[in-house]
């Protein structure tokens, strides 16, 4: 029994918990083919990564003409199941953001991993995001491919659940995961309670690198860091407005933003503004191991989100022992126990996260120890990337069994407009 991991981007700088996941489904002996949409390969930092990049097949790296040649081929040797899955393309293409023509390329993306699959034996396909990439699993899933499961994350899914056509996906789908029990409850919101028994949990988790880590004290140096996608969601603005009135009042501290992304330059703008570059430095991305560097090298990790699953990076420092600032939410709450392993603040809230930046920076640093340690047990208990893992690799089998016996063109719930548009309207 092999299975299928499908990512729109793998391996990516910011999917190191995919990695892992892998890695401890292989451990469970179950073989793993990586398959990716496309890639990022310049991107990558980590050698790691690098290595993942010569094991995954990438759809789009066939170029054009190959993703037509594809689509053409199965459609005069599948005829009836093309048009099945045209017609399930027009239908999720038609109430989308991303109109017909994006649809028709998921299709043709999908023809192309049904051959890949049949050559690879897949039994069963698992995706992370319900996004595109899942999109194109069901598509092929239609065409008479491998059933399928995917991973929810959040928040994108959630913000767009009928735009993507999520209640569709976990209709056909073999199973759901959710990385949080408020995941959980916001798949429930988009699909009807016949469909529940079928989602279930699985955390996202840290490996070895950071759970065996020896005890490493925390530093005297009043050093902060927040490491992430520089990208509005992520709060790093409201973090730079804190850091400023931190610096108002006097307060000595560091603060470095470890990653990269489109917002950069309006930080860097924003910290020059307001005078902040003896506070305030940006690494751009890192490592695995760079990363864990720059956590043990703080006091805090500090992310002051607006939107999330629940981040990996902060079971990584409370894993390293180290407190986290954070918000109030989705799955954050499920792991940052306010007063006991760090604080939580309300999102959008600059006052709140200056508060609790500052009482981080006035702190003795035996109790920040007391809490970080009691943030290392919280993740090792219920973020073990392993553990979590043969929990995942515990659903393929008994799915793949039952699903085999199912027919796989469910009828659609979607209904269809009197007219069709050909139209992008978001690249």
């Amino acid at each position: 029994m092999t299975i299928a991991y499908l990512v729109n981007q793998y391996p990516k700088v910011s999917h190191s918990f995919i990695r892992r996941e892998i890695a401890g489904v292989e451990a469970c002996g179950i073989p793993v083919a990586r398959f990716s949409i496309r890639s990022c390969g310049s991107e990558l930092v980590d050698e790691i990564d690098k290595l993942e990049l010569e094991k995954t097949r990438i759809v789009l790296g066939i170029g054009k003409v190959g993703l037509l040649f594809t689509l053409i081929r199965v459609a005069i040797t599948r005829p009836i199941r093309f048009l099945m899955a045209l017609w399930l393309m027009l239908q999720v293409g038609w109430r989308s953001e991303r109109g017909i023509l994006r649809h028709f390329a998921y299709l043709a993306e999908a023809c192309v991993l049904l051959l890949w699959f049949q050559e690879s034996e897949i039994a069963h396909v698992h995706v992370h995001f319900g996004t595109n990439s899942t999109t194109v699993a069901m598509l092929c899933r239609v065409l008479g491919g491998p059933p399928y499961s995917f991973t929810v994350h959040g928040p994108e899914e959630f913000d767009k659940a009928q735009a993507i056509a999520l209640t569709e996906k976990i209709n056909r789908s073999a199973f759901v995961v959710a990385v949080s029990s408020f995941g959980k409850s916001q798949l429930y919101r988009w699909c009807d309670h016949e469909q529940w028994s079928k989602i279930h949990v699985v955390h996202c988790g840290v490996d070895q690198l950071f759970l065996t880590q020896p005890h490493i004290p925390i530093p005297n140096e009043p050093r902060f860091v927040c490491v992430g996608r520089l990208s509005e969601q992520k709060g790093h603005l409201l973090l730079v407005e804190a850091a400023s009135r931190l610096a108002a009042e006097g307060q000595s501290f560091k603060l470095v933003f470890v990653g990269d992304g489109p917002l950069r330059s309006q930080i860097e703008t924003l910290i020059a503004q307001k005078g902040l570059q003896n506070h305030i430095e940006i690494t751009g991305w890192a490592s695995n191991p760079e990363v864990q560097q720059q956590i043990l090298a703080s006091r805090v990790l500090v992310l002051p989100s607006f939107a999330e699953g629940l981040p990996v990076v902060i079971m990584e420092a409370l894993a390293l022992e180290r407190p986290v600032i954070s918000t109030y939410v989705a799955g954050i709450p499920e792991l940052v126990e306010p007063g006991t392993c760090g604080w939580l603040v309300p999102p959008g809230s600059v006052e709140a996260l200056t508060t609790a930046m500052r009482t981080a920076l006035l702190l003795p640093v035996e109790k920040l120890e007391q809490m970080g340690q009691i943030g290392s047990h919280r993740v090792a208990e219920h973020h073990d990337a392993a553990i979590e893992a043969s929990k995942l690799a515990a659903l393929f089998p008994s799915n793949i069994e039952k699903t085999q016996k199912q027919v796989s063109d469910i009828p659609s719930n979607l209904p269809m407009p009197a007219s069709t548009s050909v139209g992008v309207t978001d690249a």
